[in-house]
């Protein structure tokens, strides 16, 4: 897929592992999470955090099941974004801010990654259209996302991890619920 003129967004596949890695780093882009935060409980996730998520999550690379899309400059990775059904996020159903709007049969983007230089650039636009269209491809009529609301206070990098709500809205996005002054709950409804 391309995203842009010098951004290309590709399937995370086992072949990609080791550009995963490399876009990580030693320690899972974030506190060990190896994009694991949204997939397990708040006390599976304490107790593996670092090697343990990284196996987990090799384990469902290697299972074909595509877990996200990486973005590359010039054919280095520089970016992460993770969707897939709902179901493979059960923190989302936990939560009382970003639990079920209704019971459509949504597509999820929970988590942006991208390396510190290649932010403020594009990438993440470039990694949310390319995700609604992997979403689209796999059957998917309704895609969600949980951005920060960068309006309402300050925005840190830990805290817009899931992306910002004025990027959601370019895309096409509507906000279809707010359980939370900060977080919003986004849909691209596919006719």
């Amino acid at each position: 897929m391309t995203a842009g003129p010098s951004i290309q967004v590709h399937p995370l596949t086992p072949e990609r592992w080791d550009h995963l890695v490399q876009l990580f780093g030693a320690h899972g882009a974030s506190s060990g999470c190896w994009c694991m935060w949204w997939r397990q409980t708040a006390s599976e996730f304490a107790a593996k955090a670092g090697e343990k998520n990284r196996e987990e999550f090799r384990a469902i690379v290697a299972s074909e099941r595509v877990p996200g899309l990486l973005a590359y400059e010039k054919g280095v990775p520089v970016g992460w974004c993770s969707i897939g059904p709902r179901e493979d996020f059960g923190r989302l159903n936990r939560s009382p801010t970003l639990k079920r709007v209704d019971d459509s049969p949504a597509w999820s983007i929970v988590c942006f990654y991208i390396k510190p230089r290649s932010r403020g650039k594009g990438v993440g636009a470039a990694l949310l259209q390319a995700a609604v269209a992997h979403a689209v491809s796999r059957g998917a009529s309704v895609v969600e996302g949980y951005p920060l609301d960068e309006s309402t206070g300050p925005v840190t990098n830990a805290g817009a991890f899931t992306g910002v709500l004025a990027m959601f809205r370019e895309a096409g996005f509507k906000e279809v619920a707010r359980r939370s002054a900060r977080r919003p709950i986004m849909r691209r409804e596919i006719s």
